[in-house]
């Protein structure tokens, strides 16, 4: 069947087909729409032919006035597709490095080598193990193959101990930058924290805040950052606190949570599998008074245990389980009576896993305070202060190869002590012209540790090779530096400016490789003078003790002089003096008679 209408010149026609497909049919519905040719438009027609031109408009001399010709005009015309920059780094291949320390035995995550009860049940627990018996009995003779190896073979021995010597001696101390991370907000703040990243050091978190009070601006951005170090044009995270971070630190057991001491003194912790959001925080009433200046994680068997100190003369003791207030509080108050009104402030602090329950505190009076957790009352947790410094103590630490050694650096210098002198440091650098904020030990060599200035530079020590001066100085930026931080591996190093520019640096191989025989040098050094000083001390004292006992007789012979009356003063004195004319007299007279006795003589002879 089929339709047909016509509008104007448009024809539309509808079919209508039958289709049989076995016992039934199947309709299907077309539709055609016609229209006539010269309907379309005019035809294209392409053809190669020359230019022509349509239209000429001359230039009108009387709007001449109203334009500026420009000489030289430089017009750029563009007819390709415009692009965006793009840039994409290829993916790092990461390397992980696992072993097990043999002193210790391998111990397991859950079980404390430090904690003598653990060990002991550890030990029971796997020898009642039936594998236990059997690998020991598998394992005989693999270790009777190997000591007989050793019987056979001198496996110590040192084949290429003379170009070992010579490579490390061609290597000259030097530094280099790598990465340069800015602050990406237009009023720029101080980087006052670094923390590395605990699993391959890939990541780099900083902490910003602006520490001049009366320059605290409320337009400020409260943000601080986690830095890709391959990355250094965008923050990988970034971290959203209520206040101003001071302070910034890594877990070293879960690499996913970081604690923060704000500018207010509230701890906040995050997870960065969570977010930019604290998980949560401290209770205002329950915090610190001033900013945090520092946070430590302890050694503990959870790993979520750390403290905190600041400049309200506290330290705090938290867990990230039930981080709304501290588990335990300590005043640092010197006369032990634990009042909060006569603590110092705490600027730096210093904890080592190898001593759980010893820390030390750095104050803002330059005084090093060493205190001992478990002690039953607040009073004996201090056990004695080192005083040296003119200024606050910003940097604390201990050296990683001899804990009973730490370096404190404050005002014009850095200094070295022992535990056992409380009077003076062992060792010290110069006076420098500008003042030293910032510094640590080196992890892999127990001879070298670095120091930043307000000037810009970077000193690296090392007191084996010189004493006087620093090994290594580079002038790393045109701001103050403020913070460092070195990684776990020696081998790059991280500066914080004062306008919020965090240097990646890369140390050359001779200050990150141990030297032979380094750490028994170091030790000796100090040993000999840790002995100095002793000595030193022990003159000083002699000589203040000569001096008391000749100041006290001094007043004693005062005291008998002021019981006499004044009469007798008087009379004496005249008695004195009369004493002292006639004397003059005598003397005179017998000189008068002498001069007679000689003329007489004279006139005797001329006779």
């Amino acid at each position: 069947m089929m339709r047909s209408r016509k509008w104007a010149c448009l024809k539309r026609e509808v079919h209508l087909v039958l289709i049989s497909d076995g016992p039934g049919f199947t309709m299907e519905v077309t539709y055609a729409y016609t229209r006539k040719r010269s309907d379309f438009g005019r035809q294209c027609n392409f053809s190669d032919r020359p230019a022509e031109l349509h239209v000429d408009i001359l230039p009108d001399p009387a709007l001449a006035a109203d334009f500026i010709a420009q000489d030289p005009c430089d017009v750029a015309i563009q007819n390709t597709q415009e692009m965006s920059e793009h840039e994409v780094n290829s993916e790092c291949f990461q390397t992980e490095t696992r072993g097990i320390n043999h002193v210790e035995g391998g111990w397991p995550k859950d079980v404390n080598p430090l904690d003598l009860e653990q060990t002991i049940r550890y030990r029971k627990k796997i020898e009642k193990d039936e594998n236990y018996v059997n690998t020991l009995i598998q394992l005989g003779s693999y270790m009777e193959n190997c000591i007989r190896q050793n019987n056979a073979i001198d496996i110590y021995q040192e084949y290429f101990e003379d170009e070992e010597i010579m490579e490390e001696t061609d290597d000259h101390p030097s530094a280099k930058t790598i990465n340069v991370f800015r602050d990406p907000n237009e009023v720029k703040r101080t980087a006052t924290c670094l923390s590395w990243h605990p699993d391959g050091n890939r990541k780099l978190a900083v902490a910003y805040s602006s520490l001049e009070f009366q320059k605290y601006s409320k337009d400020i951005c409260y943000d601080s950052y986690i830095w890709d170090i391959e990355n250094p044009n965008k923050p990988e995270l970034t971290l959203k606190p209520v206040s101003p971070l001071v302070s910034l630190e890594y877990n070293p057991k879960d690499s996913h949570i970081l604690v923060g001491g704000s500018y207010n003194g509230q701890i906040a912790y995050w997870d960065t599998r969570k977010g930019s959001q604290p998980v949560e925080m401290s209770a205002t009433e329950n915090s610190h008074r001033d900013p945090v200046y520092k946070v430590i994680w302890l050694h503990s068997k959870t790993g979520t245990d750390f403290f905190s100190a600041s400049t309200d003369g506290q330290v705090l003791w938290w867990d990230v389980r039930k981080i709304n207030e501290p588990t335990e509080r300590l005043v640092l108050d010197p006369s032990k009576k634990g009042k909060l009104e006569n603590a110092l402030g705490g600027i730096s602090l210093e904890f080592e896993t190898t001593m759980p329950t010893k820390f030390m505190v750095g104050t803002e009076e330059g005084m090093v305070v060493s205190c001992n957790r478990k002690a039953k009352t607040p009073g004996e947790k201090i056990v004695c202060t080192y005083s040296g410094h003119h200024g606050p103590i910003y940097a604390l630490q201990r050296n990683p190869f001899l804990p009973k050694n730490f370096l404190t650096v404050g005002d014009w210098t850095a200094r070295i002590w022992s535990e056992e002198i409380k009077e003076s440091s062992i060792m010290w650098t110069k006076y420098h012209m500008a003042h030293l904020s910032d510094g640590c030990w080196s992890p892999v060599r127990p001879s070298v540790f670095f120091t930043v200035k307000m000037d810009g530079t970077l000193d690296v020590w090392d007191f084996l090779f010189k004493q006087n001066d620093p090994t290594l100085t580079l002038k790393v930026s045109d701001e103050a530096l403020y913070s460092m931080r070195v990684q776990d591996n020696g081998r790059y190093l991280a500066c914080g400016s004062q306008l919020g520019t965090a240097t990646l640096l890369e140390i050359s191989s001779g200050l990150c490789t141990l030297q032979r025989n380094e750490k028994a040098l170091a030790t000796a050094m100090f040993e000999r003078e840790t002995k100095r000083e002793k000595i030193l001390e022990a003159r000083h004292r002699e000589m203040r003790l000569k001096e008391r006992c000749r100041s006290e007789q001094g007043k004693d012979e005062d005291t008998r002089d002021g019981e006499e009356s004044s009469e007798d003063l008087v009379a004496r004195a005249e008695k004195e003096f009369f004493e002292m004319v006639e004397a003059g007299m005598k003397k005179s007279g017998k000189e008068e008679k002498t001069e007679k006795e000689e003329i007489k003589e004279n006139s005797e002879e001329e006779l």
